[in-house]
């Protein structure tokens, strides 16, 4: 993509602070989607629940990327809580897509947040961008997610749905947890360890997002997870063989469920997911492994 003006909501995020990055050292001018007051020239006033966006602030935007949500493993599932996750994912999409039809010149291409959580609990069974949707409260969701951003598509901007897996990261999200409880010498399987998950390196998952917004010919969704998914074990035992930390401990499936609450589910359900619709488009991964995504994200 020649450099360009590229807006970002959930530019403060994990992925979305590592993507403003490497736009902005290409030279890219990004505008950061706030829900306060602008500060800085830079900035441009939303309200993703209240369904306002300053659509002035997005004239001249080749791109918009949509990361906005509050975090899945934040806090406990409460009713209250889904219903904030909810709120911040199906809302927020439609407030941007309304308004980036709006626009007299619409930006080239939106490419907006989504999760493998779509495919549900998939067992051993190996599920790419072809699979259905799964059945509960996260499958539900991204499905509502992704339809929010209808109104972009109908006005002939290229809609693509990036369905992230679990990030490997040592700055947040679901690794960021992770990382000190084994540096600790406290790591170890979660449950019986069996379930499959569906992993990407930080900075194949920024790759991934400039590859998405610089290829015209992509729309729709894509797997954003390296090409091998592994179980809870053998990653586990992948994070003890990398930080030189034995991993001799288990967290048995009730404790988790007593802990988390229906969280628990998800972190104990197996995802299996292919990228390969990612990989037929020609992306390439720099970290495809766990232990070469585990190293890069501790430093090593």
């Amino acid at each position: 993509m020649e450099r360009s003006r590229v807006a970002v909501a959930g530019a403060s995020g994990l992925i979305g602070s590592a993507l403003v990055r490497s736009l902005t050292a290409e030279g890219h001018e990004v505008v950061r989607l706030v829900r306060r007051a602008p500060r800085t020239a830079d900035e441009v006033r939303w309200d993703p629940e209240r369904g306002s966006v300053d659509v002035a602030g997005l004239a001249g935007c080749a791109a918009v990327v949509n990361l906005a949500g509050a975090g899945i493993g934040d806090h406990r599932w409460t009713e209250a809580y889904k219903e904030r996750i909810r709120r911040s994912r199906v809302l927020g999409t439609a407030a941007l897509a309304r308004a980036v039809a709006e626009l007299d010149r619409p930006p080239r291409v939106l490419v907006n947040g989504s999760a493998i959580g779509i495919y549900g609990d998939t067992g051993e069974r190996a599920v790419d961008e072809s699979a259905p949707a799964g059945a509960g409260f996260l499958p539900e969701l991204c499905v509502e997610w992704e339809a929010a951003a209808a109104p972009a598509a109908e006005a002939g901007v290229r809609t693509v749905f990036a369905r992230t897996g679990l990030v490997v990261a040592r700055g947040g999200g679901a690794w960021g947890r992770l990382f000190p409880l084994f540096r600790a010498g406290l790591g170890g399987r979660l449950g019986d360890g069996r379930q499959y998950w569906s992993f990407i390196a930080l900075h194949d998952e920024v790759a991934a997002l400039r590859h998405l917004l610089d290829r015209d010919d992509l729309a729709g969704p894509f797997n954003l997870t390296a090409p091998q998914p592994l179980t809870n074990r053998e990653i586990t035992a992948a994070m003890g063989r990398v930080l030189r930390r034995p991993a001799p401990f288990a967290v048995p499936a009730p404790v988790l469920r007593a802990v988390l609450g229906e969280l628990a589910g998800d972190v104990l359900g197996s995802q299996r997911v292919l990228p390969t619709r990612l990989l037929a488009s020609g992306f390439g991964f720099a970290f495809p492994g766990i232990e070469d995504a585990i190293r890069a994200a501790a430093g090593r």
